[in-house]
């Protein structure tokens, strides 16, 4: 079991800074999800921002939100 998501900061060219629960961070990249229906409204910045964690994920208020398994293992850890 991957670790879930502690906390979130939105950053510039949407992305989001992602705190895990085992201590590691990441960016994460959410452009390649835009075109996806549940997440077009991402693509006002204002919305993007947003983002909050949400159960061991993160989510945004219009209730996107990604499988906590996809954010780890596609983050770029740093």
């Amino acid at each position: 079991m991957n670790p879930q998501v502690k906390n979130v900061v939105p950053e510039k060219n949407y992305t989001v800074h992602v705190w895990f629960t085992n201590g590691e961070e990441g960016i994460f990249d959410v452009k390649p999800y835009l075109d996806y229906e549940v997440f077009q409204p991402l693509k006002d910045e204002e919305m993007f921002k947003t983002v909050h964690p949400f159960v061991g994920t993160m989510r945004w208020a219009n209730d996107a939100d990604l499988c906590p398994d996809t954010i780890y293992l596609d983050s770029v850890k740093i």
